[in-house]
């Protein structure tokens, strides 16, 4: 089998930081979501950590609800860079994407929500992402957890894997195996086929850019080895909570 195609390595991603926060009130009444602390780390910090040890040298963090809250937080921040992508109005995850896509110079970037934790057995997923990325054949690329090893999570999952790790598309409405885990590559030329314009989804593509064998089209999904941890609600952040007391502090 032919290596895959490399494109220039990914050292840029996008973190989602602008959400409201409205299953997590009333914690996010007085402090956004992603600066909500987990054995003493903010949901933020947690996220930017796990790229900072992915080689990941800037991040694009959009914010829109407590915003100078957020700036006031990565102050202190070195290592990723970040640079804010302010939404006066919130644009979900495609648009914030969208408005955010000149900071990518036409590299593959990761995109990552900040209400999960990730931890790897062993070598971490992030970096598997970036040597499996074909570049030939890849627009997305999905980290995707065992939905019966998906704390904080109680849906019908997300998705089944094909051959050679190929999606079809995004379908709640039946069991699946795999759970989006809320991280992902992407490469900025699907934003230049057709997309909504304003504030949509990236699950978009999930649905609806489907091929003539039932797959979709250059997006593929890869199994975490690991913990992920939903941290939606109240109750998940405390059972989080007493998992992460558990761990060694650096983790």
């Amino acid at each position: 089998m032919p290596a895959p195609t490399k494109a220039m390595a990914p050292t840029r991603a996008m973190v989602f930081a602008a959400g409201l926060g409205e299953r997590m009130r009333p914690l996010t009444l007085e402090t956004p979501k992603p600066l909500i602390k987990i054995a003493g780390k903010t949901l933020l910090d947690y996220t930017l950590d796990n790229l900072a040890d992915a080689g990941i040298s800037e991040a694009i963090v959009n914010t829109h609800y407590k915003a100078e809250m957020i700036e006031e937080h990565i102050k202190s921040r070195r290592t990723p860079k970040v640079t804010l992508s302010h939404e006066p109005i919130l644009l979900e995850t495609g648009g914030g994407v969208v408005k955010a896509l000149e900071h990518f110079h036409n590299a593959p970037f990761f995109c990552c929500n900040t209400d999960v934790i990730l931890r790897s057995n062993g070598e971490s997923s992030l970096e598997k992402m970036k040597k499996i990325w074909d570049d030939d054949k890849m627009d997305m690329l999905l980290l995707l957890q065992p939905r019966e090893k998906a704390f904080g999570y109680t849906g019908n999952g997300d998705f089944f894997i094909g051959p050679n790790g190929k999606l079809p598309p995004l379908e709640k409405s039946r069991q699946s195996p795999f759970v989006f885990t809320g991280i992902q590559l992407i490469s900025p030329r699907l934003f230049a086929r057709e997309h909504p314009t304003g504030a949509f989804s990236l699950n978009h593509f999930y649905k609806n850019d489907i091929q003539p064998d039932g797959f979709l089209n250059r997006i593929y999904g890869l199994p975490h080895n690991g913990d992920w941890l939903h941290i939606g609600t109240p109750e998940a952040l405390m059972g989080a909570q007493k998992i992460l007391e558990l761990v060694k502090p650096e983790i």
